[in-house]
């Protein structure tokens, strides 16, 4: 009777030990196919038009003597500042930085230059009105026929810098598109791999790009992002 008991319990054992097999079986496979993603990459791009713009309007004269020197950039100031006006800059958008003077004979390596001193003077033109400074900076010429020498010295250190400073307003949208962008990408590698695609396994938004388009027209600029989604892929 005993041998009996052993017997059907060493037969429960086994067969306990093959149904919870077939179920450890059944999960990893389970489990594998819930493995299988596809990892897809959404870009949008659009070109969008500066809405800020700092515009240096920058010169040097020289000379011998220093007060006269004075006396010619505060005439050559208020003519520019009168010029910028009566083209439509405002009060609140012009600044003046102070005048940044060189001496040449103060320097072993300028005793043969022509002037004494050099004066730089800045007046810098800060706004909104992007198409005016474009329009103002093409016609720099009309400020040299005053005799103000603009456009002299280091273009390097007074370069126009135009900037976007609408990006939550395009954000949602951009985001979208590349969103969408990045879902038929991965529709179509699940199709032309005989698969279905899935729910969105992880989502991350690449951070947004502004760039110049090009060096000619600074004040076009493009927009990027790229959104990063991992999809899973069923039978």
């Amino acid at each position: 009777m005993k041998d009996y008991k052993f017997l059907w319990l060493g037969l429960s054992v086994v067969v306990a030990a093959i149904v919870l097999g077939t179920c450890f079986v059944s999960a990893i496979k389970t489990g594998k196919s819930f493995e299988r993603t596809v990892t897809v990459k959404g870009l949008c791009e659009k070109e969008i038009k500066a809405d800020r713009v700092i515009w240096p309007v920058s010169y040097v004269i020289g000379g011998d003597d220093l007060p006269s020197l004075n006396q010619n950039v505060k005439a050559n100031n208020e003519a520019v500042i009168s010029y910028l006006k009566q083209n439509g800059i405002k009060d609140d958008e012009i600044s003046i930085s102070a005048p940044s003077i060189t001496d040449n004979r103060a320097t072993s390596y300028s005793n043969d230059a022509p002037y004494h001193y050099l004066i730089t003077s800045v007046i810098t033109v800060c706004t909104s009105n992007v198409d005016l400074v474009i329009d103002l900076e093409s016609r720099q010429s009309e400020l040299v026929e005053k005799g103000i020498p603009v456009g002299t010295g280091n273009a390097w250190d007074h370069q126009t810098e135009y900037s976007f400073n609408g990006l939550n307003d395009i954000k949602p949208a951009m985001i979208e598109e590349a969103t969408v962008n990045a879902r038929e990408a991965a529709e179509k590698f699940a199709k032309d791999s005989n698969s279905k695609l899935g729910k969105i396994r992880q989502a991350s938004q690449g951070q947004f790009s502004i760039s110049d388009r090009d060096i000619n027209t600074p004040y076009i600029k493009n927009v990027r992002v790229v959104t990063n989604v991992v999809y899973y892929l069923n039978d």
